[in-house]
């Protein structure tokens, strides 16, 4: 099972990036029981980064992980980002810089292969293109990013995938528990892992054969994703609790100004992180925003003393 956070940009206050900070936050996710990164992605803001700010944060998330997952002897994947120009030459040399940075996969954003959205063979064929441009050896996957407009793949794209035998995970952001149940079926037996973005249907989609979850909420309660993913089965009824609360809390996804928020709540966790976005405007973070994340940070810490005592009580680094 994975359960991968989405990385977000801190920066200083002079806007430039925080290496240092985006390393403790590397930290905090390893410890908060996830079980990879998803790096220079949406959440990262990675429409308003340079190459050379995307290459920089990748290398320090993916080194940074490396020793975590030697010291402890814990699987901690990194999987990545980096295509956000128009055309395929150019996104080649994006994708290859971020491979060359070292990453566990090349993550490819489904409206990147499709900009005009036209339909499934121009998407395939310059994928295809695409794909003779990046390394025999690459691992990749499908991101379905909602900016500037969201593509989702088809029956028709995942066909292709399986047959090129290179893919290795998909974001889905689909959103419909009914059509995640029809991709995982079509997924059954492969090595392409469907990582649910959406919390309201993810243990559902776990039901249905979901291979874990990769989404913002893990930004704020990670644990709870946690725990649900890798016990749902055991636990039924602590499950549907939790599903329950996380669902509640991801309606905040569209309500209040992430990522502004995601940095605020890693202030209520101990890292100093500054309130500044290149997306949104600081101000955006208003006294009742924060108070949203304070009550969601109250309650889920409560949740997880209550329900969860024996979960990293004596060694937050430990073996789950």
């Amino acid at each position: 099972m994975d359960i991968f956070t989405t990385m977000i940009t801190p920066y200083n206050a002079d806007g430039t990036v925080d290496y240092k900070t985006t390393e403790k936050y590397v930290d905090w996710y390893f410890e908060n029981g996830l079980t990879g990164i998803f790096a220079i992605c949406q959440s990262s803001e990675i429409f308003y980064l340079t190459l050379e700010e995307k290459l920089k944060i990748n290398q320090i998330v993916y080194k940074r992980a490396k020793e975590l997952e030697k010291t402890h002897n814990r699987k901690f994947t990194v999987v990545s980002s980096g295509h956000t120009s128009d055309t395929i030459e150019e996104q080649a040399k994006e994708l290859n810089a971020v491979w060359e940075s070292d990453t566990d996969a090349l993550i490819l954003i489904t409206n990147r292969l499709d900009v005009n959205n036209e339909g499934d063979d121009v998407f395939i064929a310059n994928a295809e293109k695409l794909l003779k441009l990046l390394p025999d050896d690459v691992k990749l996957g499908f991101y379905e990013c909602p900016y500037p407009y969201k593509r989702l793949v088809t029956p028709k794209i995942l066909d292709w995938c399986l047959s090129t035998g290179k893919f290795y995970y998909m974001k889905d952001t689909c959103c419909d528990a009914a059509i995640m149940k029809e991709r995982c079926n079509q997924l059954k037996g492969s090595n392409f892992k469907l990582l649910n973005a959406n919390c309201q249907t993810l243990l559902e989609s776990l039901k249905n054969g979901a291979d874990g979850y990769c989404g913002i909420m893990a930004n704020y309660h990670p644990k709870l994703y946690s725990h649900m993913c890798l016990n749902y089965e055991n636990e039924a009824e602590k499950a549907e609790i939790i599903q329950s609360v996380i669902g509640s809390f991801g309606f905040t996804e569209a309500g209040l100004p992430y990522p502004l928020t995601a940095k605020y709540h890693m202030n209520l966790c101990g890292i100093k992180t500054e309130n500044i976005a290149r997306n949104r405007k600081s101000e955006e973070l208003t006294d009742y925003a924060k108070s949203c994340m304070e009550q969601m940070k109250t309650a889920t810490d409560w949740l997880e003393r209550t329900l969860l005592k024996y979960f990293y009580l004596d060694n937050p680094l430990r073996l789950l």
